[in-house]
């Protein structure tokens, strides 16, 4: 117990970045923790962080140590977590990276109605659009909306996803026919900049399965589908928009569908999180959660 004291009294102060606010964080005296730390040190025989009047910094051997040791101690919080494991009693803190497509579309209300019916878990939403490091940058789980390819994590399914080419009437009217993808390199076309392609759209031959990239330009560029949307309402330009954000505009005439047989269906929403023995019960809570609430929306 005494080593698992110290341990955790090390990591406080790692991830509290000083002494000082590690006693803040965790309601111990700045000398108590400072005693642990120096007591772990006396018994790996090295100095785990380099102390200065104004800041400390991690040795190489404090960060060895603090990458397993984190490890260490998050399997021992996991296990009692399973063990006295109950919906109505989940607690604690919860960091989810999720794309700012999802937040800001109406799927985000599935993470809103999650803290609405958990009070007791602390939801932390951090939204941005890369790929997260989860061991790295401490996060419980991610949503990714993509093609999922091999990785070290563990992945779940929550929905069907694909996106959409799509314009108004009268912008096919104006600048049609648009039979093939390749039509869309003399018109003009609506850029989302989150997309890895930029200026050049993929789609696949339905014929022979091979790749058709098609260089495209157009009158506006802006890294958000909800302007893509937008743009593409005001007869902008075709644009590619993801089917939870495009489908309303879709389904109400405001925006017709281009090039149905060359875009694959092959991409999902998924829950995404870390290989891990023990999987805390706030993480299977609200995996579960969401998993029903998209089936709900079907």
């Amino acid at each position: 117990m005494d080593t698992l004291t110290r341990m955790r009294a090390f990591i406080d102060v790692v991830e509290a970045e000083g002494f000082s606010a590690a006693a803040r964080r965790t309601g111990r005296s700045k000398a108590l923790l400072s005693k642990y730390v120096r007591e772990l040190e006396d018994d790996l025989g090295a100095l785990l962080l380099n102390r200065t009047t104004r800041q400390f910094s991690l040795t190489e051997a404090g960060h060895t140590y603090y990458r397993t040791a984190a490890d260490i101690l998050k399997e021992i919080d996991n296990l009692a977590d399973l063990v006295r494991e109950n919906n109505a009693d989940l607690k604690g803190r919860l960091r989810v990276s999720v794309p700012r497509t999802f937040v800001d579309a109406d799927v985000g209300q599935s993470l809103i109605d999650f803290a609405k019916g958990h009070p007791e878990v602390s939801l932390e939403i951090v939204a941005e659009d890369r790929f997260v490091d989860l061991i790295e940058e401490n996060f419980d789980l991610a949503i990714r909306i993509t093609k999922l390819e091999d990785s070290g994590l563990i992945a779940r399914k929550l929905s069907d996803f694909r996106v959409y080419a799509c314009a108004t009437a009268d912008f096919v009217a104006k600048y049609g026919p648009l039979e093939h993808p390749q039509d869309l390199n003399r018109v003009p076309f609506i850029i989302d900049t989150n997309s890895r392609w930029h200026n050049n759209v993929r789609f696949t031959d339905t014929t022979n399965g091979s790749m058709i990239s098609v260089a495209v330009s157009g009158p506006i560029e802006v890294n958000s589908p909800q302007a893509t949307l937008r743009a593409a309402r005001a007869g902008l330009g075709v644009a590619i928009i993801p089917d939870f954000i495009a489908n309303a505009s879709i389904q109400s005439g405001e925006l017709v569908t281009l090039f149905d047989d060359y875009i694959t269906k092959d991409r999902g929403i998924y829950a995404v999180y870390p290989h891990r023995r023990y999987l805390p019960a706030k993480v299977r809570s609200f995996v579960d959660f969401l998993s029903t609430w998209f089936r709900r929306q079907h």
